[in-house]
């Protein structure tokens, strides 16, 4: 572990050096930071094997928040990041939402010191054999962590959409990457910028479907202090934090008029003006964008710019759902199942030829990001007593039959819960796994239909 480089954060100086004086006899090197504010310029000139955060920076709250938005936001900047939320707040609640958002694991404070260790050693391991896996990938494997979360594309019908990313990484060619939800868009992403000259560069990813108008401009091109209410400070916005490297745009289908002329001008004038303020920043970023939605219409419907259009997508990747891909399941569900039969102490080693024949007939509407989540849902629920050889069957697995039909009828259950869940598999069957187009469908917003997708395990 000396050549391990670790980031302590947190506001009480008190733990910072109690933490240190213990990590750095363990550990090669151990940086501190008391401001979080400081955390974009730390990950962007430095690489950590892995990060303790604090979850709360102000006296009295214990809400964890803070923790939370500030690992969001270490994830944008290093979707690689092994992040440890620290607190002395702490309950299983707050844990289990702390691994959802993408940290790896949850200490509290007091800490226990061979614990505290154990728990840091684990994840220094977890970033090593993460390398170790993307230097052993061939053609055929492209793996990668984004958002905090381990996911893989795997298979021959991938190829040549990895070929096309060997090509077009080494230029500065804009990406324009189209495919359903939980197709894997953000990990080509990342693979782009990985195999390209900016590799050392920052590479950060904005999700602009999820912001209001109103939070737009201030989160993407920055503004300085007073320029609203809670402007207490000048901030870099995420195309200046990316200058150098690389800025992924996840669902710009969803941007509004006003939102596309903007963005628009910053492409064309490459440089940007934070709110608040008249003076323009030059900006060097290579773009790629993803979308679910089919960009060509809402350009014909006049929902999209069309020279918005052509700016970003000089090259376009197509990415093919799952269900196009038989002979990759099996391939994909393997990997997923040594990767949590091994995170979960389970004995399981593979999967029964009934369970794969039901896996290939199942339409899997929610791609990859399904199949994984459906994968370890099996494992964690494998009895741990079962002896090594022993394979999943169909009864360990759960599929949503009915999310394959082109008909659900809902009246078969008069539960508010499983009417609910029919609808938003029709939905989803209906419009391909568009979020957007669901979203809409249904009624509700986008945040609100991913709780729940996750609430269905969808």
């Amino acid at each position: 572990m000396q050549d391990a480089k670790l980031l302590l954060v947190d506001d009480d100086p008190d733990v910072l050096l109690a933490a240190r004086l213990l990590l750095k006899r363990h550990f090669g090197a151990v940086d501190i930071e008391k401001n979080p504010e400081k955390l974009p310029f730390l990950l962007n000139n430095n690489r950590y094997d892995a990060i303790v955060l604090d979850m709360n920076f102000q006296r009295d709250v214990s809400s964890g928040r803070e923790g939370f938005a500030w690992l969001d936001r270490i994830l944008d900047i290093d979707p690689a990041a092994r992040v440890i939320l620290f607190t002395a707040y702490g309950d299983v609640e707050m844990a289990v939402r702390a691994m959802k958002a993408g940290a790896i694991d949850f200490v509290l404070k007091p800490w226990q010191n061979d614990k505290f260790l154990d728990t840091i050693r684990g994840a220094v391991e977890g970033r090593k054999d993460e390398k170790e896996d993307g230097e052993k990938g061939g053609k055929d494997k492209l793996s990668a962590k984004v958002n905090g979360k381990h996911a893989t594309i795997i298979g021959s019908a991938m190829r040549p959409v990895l070929e096309t990313v060997e090509r077009v990484a080494p230029t500065d060619a804009n990406v324009l990457i189209l495919g359903e939800n939980g197709t894997g868009k953000d990990l080509i992403a990342r693979a782009i910028h990985e195999q390209s000259d900016r590799r050392d560069k920052p590479f950060i990813s904005v999700d602009v479907g999820a912001l209001t108008e109103s939070l737009f401009e201030s989160e993407v091109f920055g503004h300085v202090k007073g320029a609203f209410t809670d402007a207490r400070d000048d901030r870099a916005g995420r195309f200046e934090e990316a200058n150098g490297g690389t800025i992924f745009l996840d669902e710009i289908g969803n941007l509004t008029p006003s939102q596309q002329a903007r963005l628009l001008t910053v492409l064309q004038q490459r440089q940007v003006t934070r709110v608040g303020s008249n003076k323009a920043r030059p900006v060097d970023v290579r773009l790629v964008c993803a979308t679910n939605a089919d960009l060509n219409q809402r350009v014909a419907e006049r929902q999209f710019r069309q020279d918005l259009l052509y700016r970003i997508n000089t090259i376009e990747l197509h990415l093919p759902p799952l269900r196009e891909r038989p002979s990759d399941i099996g391939l994909l569900a393997e990997h997923f199942l040594k990767k949590y039969a091994k995170q979960y102490n389970r004995s399981v080693s593979g999967l029964s030829p009934a369970l794969l024949a039901e896996m290939k007939q199942y339409r899997w509407p929610g791609n990859v990001r399904e199949l994984q989540h459906a994968v370890e849902r099996a494992v964690i629920l494998a009895r741990p007593e079962l002896t090594q050889g022993t394979l999943l069957e169909p009864g360990n697995f759960v599929f949503r039959k009915d999310a394959s039909a082109t008909t659900s009828p809902v009246n078969e259950t008069l539960q508010l819960e499983d009417m609910e869940r029919q609808l938003i598999q029709q939905a989803m069957q209906k419009h391909r796994g568009s979020i957007t187009d669901v979203a809409r469908e249904l009624g509700v917003s986008r945040q609100a239909l991913y709780r729940r997708l996750e609430k269905f395990g969808l």
